[in-house]
Parts: structure tokens; C-alpha cells; sequence
């Protein structure tokens, strides 16, 4: 186990994370998953109102091969992957949501 997945792990026994489920759209095992979540608002339309930023973060070695497009469920919410960046070194993985 590398370091990012002892974070996680840790930050998962502190109650840090909340639970993420991905059923592949290829019909593959569904996965759960401890992962960050965060919703932040962040301002649009230059300072007109604001929207909410789905983003959750996970170690590289889970949720190999999901995608844009992919559907997530977080604490009951279905979300749609709409973009996914790697971290620093690539150990940690960052997508960016939309609430559907």
C-alpha cells in the first residue's frame, strides 16, 4: 500500500471520506470506495450568482478506468463524471462532477 492509499485510509477511520459506488458501463463489478468529496460554490457570470463544484479525489489505484460519462452515486446522489485530472505525481486523481 503506497502512501496516498494510507492517507486515504486513515482519513477514511477518521470519517473524513464519504462513500463512492461506480457501476461500470461495461457491466464489470461495481465498486465502493471511500473518497473527498467536496461541493464548493464558486462564482459565475461574473459575480451574478454562484454555482456549485462537485469534485471528488481518490487514490489512483481505485476506480481504475472510469471516465467521463461515468455515473457515481455518493451518500444516495447520482453524479455524472464530467472531467478527471491526475494530482500531483499521478498517486492521487481528481474528477470534477455533475448532479444529475
Amino acid at each position: 500500500m503506497g502512501i496516498v492509499e494510507q492517507i486515504y485510509a486513515s482519513a477514511a477511520n477518521a470519517g473524513l471520506l464519504k462513500d463512492c459506488q461506480w457501476r461500470p458501463s461495461d457491466g464489470t463489478t461495481a465498486q465502493r470506495h471511500p473518497v473527498g468529496f467536496a461541493a464548493p460554490d464558486d462564482t459565475v457570470l461574473d459575480g451574478l450568482t454562484l454555482s456549485t463544484e462537485y469534485v471528488v479525489t481518490y487514490p489512483a489505484s481505485i476506480f481504475v478506468g472510469l471516465a467521463q460519462r461515468e455515473p457515481v452515486e455518493i451518500d444516495g446522489v447520482t453524479f455524472v463524471v464530467r472531467d478527471i485530472r491526475a494530482v500531483g505525481d499521478g498517486s492521487e486523481m481528481r474528477a470534477t462532477l455533475t448532479r444529475v
